[in-house]
């Protein structure tokens, strides 16, 4: 996705119920760090550990957006490409 030049944004959605959220979350920082994400990066996690994960989020040093529900990741997503 980040090759491509018409990609302005990613918005990733994630429902943990089996898989929990920490994990997750520690995955996106790890990849986003990996190919050098110089878009905006909206996440809304719901689901187990859903606390844990956006603290990882929020302490990974990314210009993450965090979102409570996918309404308002959807907006965030919109907003960040003004």
């Amino acid at each position: 996705l980040t090759a491509d030049s018409k990609v302005k944004a990613l918005l990733v959605n994630i429902f943990g119920g089996i898989m929990k959220c920490d994990v997750i979350a520690t995955g996106i920082v790890n990849a986003a760090k990996v190919v050098g994400l110089k878009i905006p990066l909206v996440v809304r996690l719901e689901g187990t550990n859903v606390e844990k994960g956006v603290e990882i989020l929020k302490q990974s040093g990314l210009a993450v957006i965090a979102a409570r529900d996918l309404d308002e990741a959807a907006q965030k997503a919109v907003a960040a490409l003004r």
